[in-house]
């Protein structure tokens, strides 16, 4: 019987979840939508690589460092797309000139605001789990969401 110890190896034809390749790239992406600032996203960039110069960091210290950047709480943000493998859906409803949306499937305090379309008019909609309404002044004939927003979209019905 051989008494060494039993050495874990990966198997190489595990696939595991469909996000691995894109993933990153599509969160990043994200996150420079919801700033809307090019210059503010390209300062953060430029942070990083002079802050962390020839380091490897953690995924905290990069949270941390966006988040500081930004001035604001990005937790539920990273808890969505780095801790789960779930990709928020925004459910909408259109009832004549109202507009029903919320995002299902994301973490506790999960807020992304996302760009939509609503009649040829851009507008930023701040969705939660919980429906919200808007109300536009004609009924809304056609309605489209940014596609550089890493989320599901789900029409239901009104």
């Amino acid at each position: 019987m051989n008494d060494r110890p039993m050495i874990a190896v990966p198997n190489v034809n595990f696939r595991g979840s469909s996000d691995i390749y894109y993933k990153g790239a599509n969160v990043l992406h994200t996150l420079r939508q919801v700033i809307n600032n090019d210059q503010k996203w390209r300062s953060i960039l430029r942070g990083l690589n002079e802050t962390f110069y020839h380091q490897t960091i953690s995924s905290k210290q990069l949270e941390d460092y966006i988040s500081e950047q930004l001035n604001c709480d990005l937790s539920p943000f990273w808890n969505q797309y780095l801790r789960t493998t779930k990709i928020p859906t925004l459910e909408y409803k259109i009832d004549g000139k109202k507009l029903r949306y919320r995002y299902t499937s994301v973490v506790e305090n999960f807020e992304m605001p996302v760009l939509v379309t609503i009649n040829k008019k851009e507008k930023w909609l701040r969705p939660t789990k919980e429906w919200k309404t808007l109300k536009v002044g004609k009924p809304i004939e056609n309605f489209s969401v940014k596609e550089d927003f890493y989320i599901h979209i789900n029409p239901t019905e009104p």
